[in-house]
């Protein structure tokens, strides 16, 4: 990935020389021609986003040193994204930029090497981690124009290397420091993470504000990097595909170029990047605990006809054998349970064995349980 302005296209199928049972989508070889059918999405998805969402751009400076006025209006803030959106940025975070840009730039290498080695570590079926192109070894139409890399990293594992490792073991041995650079910033977005959570509670005025902190302090995050090559064609194909996140919080990191876009009101708006800060939504879990008082939203991202763009998407979840129960406060404050138990581990199957996530799928998930304690 020497350079993020190159034109680049996509190789038919015909063209591919991998015996892997899918269309490979590489970029490597690339030629020009129209856009392969497989990556056009029906007119009616692609609907342009024309206005920006202006979600708050919270400021945690005050939160974190602990100024009890600055705290009141950062959780405010939080708030009012949450009960509409789900969407907020924040800045001043605490979080070293010299990680930030070493993660920024420490994946381009990867991107790069020959498509034969990328899928030597494809990832498996029904499971999250390793490489993945345009998701085509799961869906054959639809396909979104890029390329990722997906490891876990657990708040409490048995090692402080687990990041490390799976590149030295996986990746490769002349990735390790690379893997260094990832081991650094999963444990940089965890310490945020707990920090936000605690936020979130003071937000929902819970008599606990600690509660968030220590449902998920045991937990682990699933670490999506993703590769937007140029796409010659973008008005017909997205860089990632309508949906919501089944997860608990997504911190997004991501450079200047842009692509985020997010349903509400029924419209699509696109997320302006802003120079040092972090992208923060609720997933489907994290609404379930809050008794659908925080929203979790359908999001997207374009495809760029003009720059490649690089982002990655730190997933937190609670332990998987946790209990996920909506919050007895928030319980009696609306005065019903909207979402029954479950375990995150449940809800991460149905994800996997069921079609592309999206604002049905909690619900459809609430139907898979309440129709299982019938039978």
């Amino acid at each position: 990935m020497a350079s993020r302005t190159s034109t680049v296209v996509m190789a038919p199928p015909s063209e591919e020389k991998h015996d892997v049972g899918f269309l490979v989508f590489d970029p490597k070889k690339m030629v020009k021609q129209e856009l392969p059918k497989q990556f056009i999405w029906p007119n009616e998805d692609l609907v342009e986003a024309k206005e920006e969402l202006n979600e708050p751009l919270v400021d945690m400076e005050g939160f974190l040193k602990g100024d009890e006025v600055a705290t009141a209006h950062a959780a405010e803030l939080v708030r009012q994204a949450c009960v509409t959106h789900g969407f907020f940025q924040v800045i001043n975070h605490g979080v070293n930029p010299d990680i930030l840009h070493a993660t920024e730039v420490g994946l381009d290498p990867y991107f790069n090497l020959p498509m034969s080695r990328k899928l030597s570590m494809h990832k498996k079926v029904d499971e999250l981690c390793g490489y993945c192109g345009a998701h085509s070894d799961r869906f054959a139409a639809k396909l979104t124009w890029k390329e990722m890399l997906t490891f876990e990293y657990h708040f409490k594992g048995d090692t402080d290397s687990e990041v490390a490792d799976y590149f030295k073991n996986v990746v490769g041995e002349d990735f390790e420091e690379t893997g260094w650079v990832f081991q650094r910033f999963c444990e940089a977005m965890k310490d945020l993470s707990l920090k936000i959570f605690k936020l979130l509670a003071i937000s929902l005025d819970l008599e606990d504000t600690s509660y968030c902190e220590k449902f998920f302090e045991d937990g682990f995050a699933v670490l999506r990097c993703n590769y937007y090559p140029v796409c010659p064609e973008s008005g017909l194909t997205f860089g990632t595909g309508p949906h919501c996140d089944p997860t608990s919080l997504t911190i997004l990191h991501q450079d200047q170029v842009g692509g985020l876009e997010v349903f509400s009101n029924e419209k699509w708006y696109y997320v302006k990047p802003q120079p040092g800060a972090l992208v923060i939504n609720i997933g489907d879990t994290l609404m379930a605990l809050t008794n659908g008082i925080y929203k979790s939203c359908l999001h997207r991202a374009a495809a760029k006809n003009d720059r490649d763009r690089i982002s990655f998407a730190y997933f937190i979840s609670p332990r998987q054998d946790k209990l996920i129960s909506p919050i007895k406060d928030l319980i009696a404050r609306e005065g019903s349970k909207k979402y029954p138990d479950f375990k995150w581990e449940q809800l991460l199957d149905f994800t996997q064995v069921h079609d592309r996530t999206d604002d049905t799928t909690i619900k459809r998930f609430v139907e898979f349980l309440e129709s299982s304690e019938t039978k």
